[in-house]
């Protein structure tokens, strides 16, 4: 095996970059010639007995800003909904948190952070900010977790623990579970 191939960067190796780098100088040294006089897919063809006149609309110096394209909206949510499993039982359980809120799934606490959403008609992306911790068998809290977990990707930064695991669902503007002040006054 040579060096090259032990190499990585970022899971490709440098035999493979090389080997693209050459792919590609090839293809474009095998395009097809271009007519000097050939107006490219980008020119509108020109008639040589056409008189010229001044583009009036263009001034000669001129510098246009391309339009900056508009800023997704992020939709700040109450409510985290996780779904854990148990791997003794093999049940799956699904719960909501409200935020800053802290659940206990078996021996996990799991408390999210911050939940954000996009609206319905931009493309899905969920995320929270969650941190977990686990109830030892001396009753001593040990933080296991923090980070973003994702919803369109629940394997990513899933917490897989020996026995539980939990990752993301969802955020919820609202759920059935009674919110934390509403349950202190009843």
């Amino acid at each position: 095996m040579s060096i090259f191939s032990r190499i990585s960067i970022g899971g490709l190796t440098v035999a493979a970059i090389a080997f693209a780098a050459f792919s590609i100088a090839a293809a474009q040294t095998l395009e097809a010639p271009v007519d000097p006089g050939a107006p490219t897919e980008f020119e509108a063809p020109v008639d040589p007995d056409a008189p010229m006149e001044p583009d009036a609309t263009v001034e000669p110096d001129a510098t246009v800003a391309p339009a900056a394209p508009a800023a997704p909206q992020r939709i700040t949510n109450p409510v985290a909904e996780f779904a854990g499993i148990d791997k003794i039982t093999g049940r799956i359980i699904t719960f909501d948190v409200y935020i800053d809120e802290t659940v206990q799934f078996g021996a996990l606490q799991v408390t999210p952070r911050i939940c954000y959403s996009r609206p319905q008609t931009e493309e899905p992306k969920t995320d929270s900010f969650v941190e977990v911790d686990e109830i030892t068998l001396d009753r001593k809290i040990r933080r296991i977790f923090t980070g973003w977990m994702f919803a369109e990707s629940p394997g990513l930064n899933a917490v897989e623990h020996a026995v539980y695991d939990v990752w993301l669902k969802g955020c919820k503007q609202k759920s059935d579970v009674p919110a934390p002040d509403a349950a202190k006054t009843n």
